[in-house]
């Protein structure tokens, strides 16, 4: 049935139906998972694995987007039994990553109560790494977000399950289970432990390659736990300072590396490092503003200059593309796109403007077609078809556009 059948097409629709996986696709894929997996061992074999399950819980994510119930309750089983049987494997049965994973597909199929006692678990046999351990911070570090994301209000956050976690973090003893409350005392011994442990990162130099990229992983874990913590306990103003002191390091380690060695050493490792503390920036910037009033202008700044910086994240630029939804004045947005389509070779800010144009289209048809009796139209629809297809034109000229088939199908189904 041609190539299309591998893969899936996730900015087309086609009637109401949103094109998912297709069955041949998805049949090549298990088979390339299943033949890898008889062939690797040790690491590469455990690697595969957390791969394996990312992917299914790309497609538990599509079926929560697409809204399909039925469709997701086959899928989640499907899944959990992979995820399952990964973790039976003796090799697997410490590897915090899978576990992480299994405790993530589970909260997403709406078992909270499960993934809290499989993330309760895996700290549990985690041992007692405390700050030290990055894998024992990356899954705390998950198990508080999905906690906060449950909050009704920041008030009284003090007391949640979600500061329990980041404060045993800190104890370096065994995890015990949260029991309904937080004693302050814990959570001033927490605060001093998390200000001395980023100092240090931030004040060490790193004795060889191998341990710079140990260490950028663990701070970025760090500086997410820390400001979660700071955000929950003391409040928004304190977490964004976080990000933006280890974000500053970062930088002036990443330039002053370059400089001593003459090469782009920094370039290497530490965009990655910033690119995530940027994207936890942002989403939390995103997550105060949907609990309480704050103002647009601050996430604004971070996003675009962040995108100034990270031209080809997507995070990023949906994060751009949702805010700007809510200005009725496209110019700024419009003249932020054009910058950066200039200034950089990668295709996502065209795919990203001509989406942002087409959400406007869309919206703008919306309100003239609205059966309410005589309209008077406050947004004119003058030339937005010309502007779109004028921005598909320059984005297929572009030498990376030439050769994208996503683009030339989004043109192609525009103009239909």
């Amino acid at each position: 049935s041609g190539f299309n059948s591998i893969g899936h097409m996730d900015t087309m629709t086609r009637g109401r139906h949103q094109i998912g996986h297709y069955k041949e696709g998805e049949e090549f894929i298990q088979n390339v998972f299943h033949v890898l997996s008889q062939i690797f061992t040790g690491k590469e074999k455990a690697n595969l694995a957390i791969c394996w399950l990312q992917y299914e819980i790309s497609k538990v994510l599509q079926c929560l987007q697409a809204k399909k119930k039925k469709k997701l309750k086959a899928q989640g089983r499907k899944s959990k039994k992979l995820a399952k049987n990964f973790l039976k494997a003796p090799d697997n049965r410490n590897n915090l990553s899978l576990w992480k994973l299994y405790a993530y597909l589970e909260w997403l199929l709406g078992n909270t109560d499960d993934s809290r006692k499989v993330f309760d678990t895996a700290l549990c046999t985690a041992g007692t790494g405390g700050l030290k351990s990055a894998q024992l911070c990356s899954l705390s570090l998950l198990y508080a977000q999905l906690e906060v994301e449950l909050l009704e209000s920041i008030e009284g956050a003090v007391m949640s399950r979600a500061v329990h976690i980041l404060t045993k973090l800190t104890e370096n003893g065994p995890y015990v289970p949260y029991s309904g409350q937080v004693l302050p005392v814990n959570v001033l011994k927490a605060r001093k432990t998390y200000e001395h442990a980023l100092q240090d990162y931030l004040s060490k130099t790193p004795v060889s390659d191998q341990d710079q990229v140990k260490d950028t992983d663990q701070l970025v874990n760090l500086v997410g736990c820390y400001a979660l913590f700071q955000y929950l306990t003391v409040g928004i103003d304190a977490a964004v300072l976080i990000y933006t002191q280890a974000s500053e390091k970062l930088e002036a380690s990443g330039s002053q590396k370059c400089e001593n060695t003459g090469e782009n050493f920094g370039i290497l490792y530490f965009p990655t490092a910033l690119e995530t503390i940027t994207l936890l920036h942002t989403n939390l910037l995103r997550f105060h503003m949907k609990m309480s009033v704050y103002p647009l202008n601050p996430l604004r700044e971070a996003l675009t200059e962040a995108l100034k910086r990270y031209p080809s994240n997507q995070s990023l630029w949906r994060s751009y593309i949702h805010i700007q939804r809510k200005s009725h004045s496209a110019s700024k947005a419009r003249r932020f796109f054009d910058s950066v389509t200039r200034s950089s070779d990668s295709l996502e800010p065209w795919l990203f403007a001509i989406q942002a144009e087409q959400m406007r289209k869309k919206l703008i048809e919306k309100v003239q077609r609205a059966d309410v009796g005589e309209i008077h139209c406050t947004i004119p629809e003058t030339g937005l078809t010309n502007r779109i297809v004028a921005l598909f034109e320059h984005a297929v000229q572009s030498e990376n556009g030439t050769h994208c088939p996503l683009l030339w199908r989004m043109y192609l189904n525009f103009m239909v």
